[in-house]
């Protein structure tokens, strides 16, 4: 998504003596109830709290939140006044990041016995690591692309976002070194002119998913009067472009966001007013829905709408649930309103016309807003926060958090037990039990 980098890092508006104090009276009150917890061995789905602990021993970078030590934190207590404020992120710990918060025991399978999580790429200057993120088997990479119109990502209305892969092989031959901390170069791809040549020449990429039929699959929001499109890009040099649509009926969208294939091979992705509000689109003429388009019929058809603003999407394996984030708390350029939406919703997807039907709240984030959205082969649901990444069980219980203590917009599987996860100016890479699915629909 493009909101403003500067619009989620805003300082607190505590007084730094004010914020010591509530860090201070919330660490002692999840201390001291963590400790009467672990003494009274309570049971949670059959498990006592000391055999969560045992479990724990062997992750070192996780530790166990429990929700009982924080339900009740007093009438003195100083609380959360702006989700959006990355120094006041939920942290009762104190735990240096990155980390993996513990809210529930079914975090565990999701992580493994030997989880780890490492930063693998660095550059606090430029937000080379926003969205877009896109793992390719055959080469063993990881592509993304640049913050497109906020803070660090070098990118307006005459200035464009950049597209980069990093080498997974150089990743784990780093970390073979045992270093917590590495460093790999990342390389930006040079695409032809119909996505990218010059800066007064391609449009803002925010969103990708696939490969699809070998090629990687970006959604771009558009630039100034340039058309936001869907474009094929091979990820192997010279990555020539297809641009497959630019259109609703002769119609341009407001600026294209994100985007998933159906097990069915359909597109499906969502159109939101982000480059508007990030100034570097014309004003929005149409409403924020999600589309799907037929690559094979060019159809193209509304499935969703009524958001505030669409964000990010995802389905489940088998395709029955779709997933939409909506990201209304945050608007650009007009600023933040935290009243607004900052909420997954759950739909059933029709087996015959793909319309999304009986929309249900799914999840609301304590930090931030939920952008880009990925599901699991157990059907758990990720989504990128203010503090990391947040996951849900499938009833949409809060299990368990990679906190990395700063935003992160996406993140996508990279194979078997390796979750990469875009931190704007880092990158790190999650070793897990957990695993994702081909995301490219039918070949």
């Amino acid at each position: 998504m493009k909101a403003s980098h500067e619009d989620r890092k805003k300082s607190s508006e505590d007084s730094p003596n004010s914020k010591h104090s509530s860090m201070l009276s919330l660490r002692t009150l999840v201390t001291a109830s963590a400790v009467l917890a672990y003494i009274s061995v309570k049971h949670v789905k059959g498990q006592s709290r000391p055999d969560i602990s045992a479990a724990l021993e062997t992750i070192p970078q996780a530790v166990f939140i429990d929700r009982l030590s924080f339900n009740v934190m007093g009438e003195n207590a100083t609380f959360r006044t702006n989700a959006l404020d990355n120094n006041t992120l939920f942290n009762p710990t104190s735990t240096s990041p990155p980390f993996f918060q513990v809210f529930d025991e079914s975090f565990l399978t999701v992580l493994g016995g030997n989880a780890s999580i490492h930063e693998i790429a660095r550059n606090d200057t430029f937000a080379f690591a926003h969205e877009a993120p896109i793992y390719d088997p055959a080469t063993d990479e990881i592509f993304f692309a640049s913050n497109d119109g906020g803070a660090l990502g070098m990118s307006d209305l005459d200035h464009n976002n950049v597209i980069s892969k990093i080498s997974l092989a150089a990743v784990e031959s780093a970390l073979a070194g045992n270093a917590s901390v590495v460093n790999v170069p990342f390389t930006t791809l040079d695409l032809p002119e119909t996505i990218q040549m010059d800066e007064h020449i391609y449009q803002m990429t925010n969103g990708g998913t696939g490969p699809f039929n070998s090629s990687l699959v970006l959604i771009t929001s558009g630039r100034g009067p340039r058309p936001p499109s869907i474009a094929l890009v091979n990820p192997l040099p010279p990555n020539n472009v297809t641009v497959l649509l630019d259109n609703f009926l002769g119609r341009q969208f407001n600026s294209l966001n994100d985007i998933k294939i159906h097990p069915s091979g359909k597109f499906f992705f969502t159109d939101v007013t982000y480059g508007f509000l990030n100034a570097f689109r014309p004003e929005p003429l149409m409403p924020n829905q999600v589309y799907r388009f037929d690559p094979q019929t060019g159809s193209v058809r509304v499935v969703a709408d009524g958001f505030d603003k669409c964000n990010g999407i995802a389905f489940t394996q088998d395709g029955n649930t779709a997933y939409i984030s909506d990201t209304g708390v945050v608007s650009g350029r007009f600023g933040n309103n935290q009243t607004e939406p900052a909420t997954i919703y759950a739909f059933d997807v029709d087996p015959q016309t793909h319309a999304f039907k009986n929309r249900r709240v799914f999840a609301y984030v304590d930090a931030g807003i939920p952008d880009g959205v990925q599901v699991d082969t157990d059907g758990n649901v990720y989504s990128g926060t203010a503090d990391g990444v947040q996951v849900w069980n499938p009833s949409g219980d809060l299990i368990g958090k990679f906190f990395i203590g700063t935003t992160s917009a996406n993140m996508v599987f990279a194979g078997d037990g390796r979750l990469v996860i875009l931190g704007e100016t880092a990158v790190y890479l999650a070793k897990i039990a957990a695993k994702g699915f081909p995301l490219g629909g039918q070949s």
